[in-house]
């Protein structure tokens, strides 16, 4: 199964994206799904239901951390890190012209009136899924990963 089928099969199963994303790269790391869906928890609906940085972009964040943060006190390495985080950022506001998740929904998920309408509209199951896909995508092109984990 693909990273991008893995990331799907747990957003259809009720996830948010910044878990699916952020699960789906488990296997690259030596660690358990069940790992990355506990980290990534509060990060769904733009972090905790803000409407700010989109699920599929945090849980990206933490996939770079994964592979290029430090865990020593390294000034350039950190430096390194944070240039990788900017180059996905562009990446997916390249192709989806936004980062926030109040602007990729129209809605915005910190208001009870535009869960509602996110809700009502099933913007979650519509457009998310997309949204999902591309930092995965995305993800495996600048980590120089084939699409199977």
């Amino acid at each position: 199964m693909s990273r991008i089928d893995v990331a799907q099969t747990y957003f259809s199963q009720g996830f948010s994206c910044s878990q699916a994303v952020a699960a789906a790269f488990a296997a690259d790391f030596g660690l358990e799904p069940a790992t990355l869906l506990r980290v990534a928890a509060a990060f769904g609906g733009g972090v905790a239901r803000s409407g700010d940085t989109c699920g599929a972009v945090t849980g990206g964040l933490m996939v770079i951390g994964l592979r290029y943060g430090i865990t020593q006190p390294d000034p350039p390495a950190k430096e390194r890190t944070y240039e990788r985080a900017r180059e996905f950022l562009a990446r997916f506001q390249a192709r989806h012209g936004a980062v926030a998740c109040r602007t990729l929904l129209g809605h915005d998920f910190s208001t009870p009136e535009g869960q509602a309408t996110i809700r009502e509209r099933k913007l979650t199951h519509t457009i998310c899924p997309g949204l999902v896909t591309a930092a995965v995508a995305i993800l495996e092109e600048m980590l120089g990963l084939d699409n199977q984990p």
